[in-house]
């Protein structure tokens, strides 16, 4: 009978986990960006960080904790205690500023950024379920260049505009085998379109060159995570963490539509090209470490690897639109990151704040015009807020900024300052009160 009342307890979790995962997946918005470089290949990439690992910068490979989600590594969810349901949402705000030959702009945006859950559903299995974006896309600009033909300095006015990206809903699962030993997997869906347009015209004629490029995807990607604790000594602990991404085929169809029109007489003449099972997401690697003293101190580092170079992308070539080889390149990054309490025994709040800092470095996963595109510098602060109520601390106001600079040769520099506001909200709701 008891087992026949967990199993009933547990289907009531899901259920109430996955109501509000649905209530977030139909409001959900697409995360945006406003940098120009998010025209290349799938936009601007995102990881699966939430909100106590933004204020680290992202780091959580080997990190796990019962009082929190995290989608990086899902053999972390094995950690989740039997009494707690963890709801964590956030929302975001980004301003930039872009620079170029001593010209600046400056771009707002923001909305919903992710969506968790996580609940123990057996004996050593953690079960969770979230909604993130896995792209961004999002630029708006135009240009002027001068061009020589014979005599005549003719200018070339060209407009470039996009928006879109993917995103992924996910379930996930991770099962501690053994007492240091746990592993997982994120099953996805991986949905999204993407939108770019370019609008071409000389100033001494009356026709103009209208590019669309247009991709849907309905796909799926699967994560899979390990990690291993090793206590060495009586308040320390050594923790591994790996994940592996299998990369594939979308199955999507990207199409590019040539647009010629004239202002001097009412026609315009229009050519559709479509590539056939166009785009691939690539196999992915990550390893971290991380080092955990007592509940006062950890720390760790992640390294993170997309095979992005062995993969084509769809690109318009001599007067054809084609898979292309050389465009992407293989994309690497490294993350460090600490979070600290003061003192957890304290029965004062800022004793159990926690604060958190993190860096990292990312290399691009495409070329521009032959040459490597941006590189980033990132950093970021945090602090992890606990919400007092009649009977816990459980919950957490997670707050987070990162400030990230991107750069390449010869091109435009941006400075991207990005805030998250998160809730972790963790309470015992499956709890049975005695009374005597």
């Amino acid at each position: 009978m008891n087992f026949l009342r967990n199993i009933v307890q547990n289907m009531n979790k899901l259920i109430a986990g996955f109501a509000f995962l649905t209530v977030a997946a139909s409001a959900f918005a697409q995360n945006g960006t406003n940098s120009p470089y998010s025209q290349y290949g799938y936009g601007d990439l995102t990881n699966q960080s939430v909100g106590f690992n933004k204020g680290m910068n992202g780091v959580g490979l080997a990190m796990r904790k019962g009082n929190e989600v995290n989608p990086l590594n899902p053999a972390s969810y094995s950690a989740v205690d039997s009494l707690t349901m963890i709801f964590d949402g956030g929302l975001y705000g980004e301003s930039a500023n872009f620079k170029e030959n001593n010209k600046t702009a400056n771009r707002k945006t923001g909305g919903f950024d992710y969506f968790s859950t996580l609940l123990r559903l057996f004996r050593n299995v953690g079960l969770s379920a979230g909604v993130m974006p896995y792209s961004n896309v999002g630029f708006d600009y135009a240009e002027k260049s001068k061009q020589k033909l014979g005599d005549e300095t003719l200018t070339v006015e060209r407009s470039y505009s996009g928006s879109g990206g993917f995103s992924q809903i996910y379930l996930g699962m991770g099962w501690r085998i053994l007492k240091p030993l746990s592993v997982g997997f994120n099953a996805a869906y991986l949905f999204g379109d993407i939108r770019k347009e370019i609008e071409e015209g000389v100033s001494t004629e009356a026709n103009y060159l209208f590019r669309e490029y247009e991709v849907s995807v309905s796909s799926y990607k699967l994560d899979f995570g390990i990690q291993f604790e090793q206590p060495i000594g009586k308040n320390d602990l050594l923790t591994i963490g790996a994940t592996f991404s299998p990369g594939h085929s979308l199955k999507a169809d990207p199409t590019c539509r040539m647009i010629m029109t004239s202002s001097l007489i009412t026609r315009s003449d229009t050519t559709s090209f479509t590539i056939t099972d166009g785009l691939k997401i690539p196999t992915s690697f990550g390893v971290g470490l991380a080092y955990t003293h007592a509940s006062k101190l950890r720390v760790g580092a992640d390294f993170h690897l997309q095979k992005w170079g062995s993969l084509s992308f769809p690109a318009f070539s001599n007067s054809d639109y084609v898979l292309k080889e050389g465009l992407l390149k293989d994309r690497y990054q490294v993350n460090v990151g600490a979070e600290f309490m003061p003192n957890p025994m304290s029965r004062r709040l800022f004793g159990h704040i926690r604060y958190r800092i993190g860096a990292g470095y990312t290399t691009p996963y495409y070329n521009i015009n032959g040459q490597n595109g941006p590189k980033d510098l990132s950093v970021s602060l945090g602090l992890g807020i606990p919400i007092a109520n009649s009977y816990n601390n459980r919950s957490i106001l997670n707050i987070s900024g990162q400030w990230v600079r991107r750069t390449a040769d010869n091109l435009l520099s941006e400075n991207m300052f990005r805030i998250c506001i998160g809730l972790t909200f963790n309470e015992r709701w499956f709890a049975k009160w005695k009374v005597e």
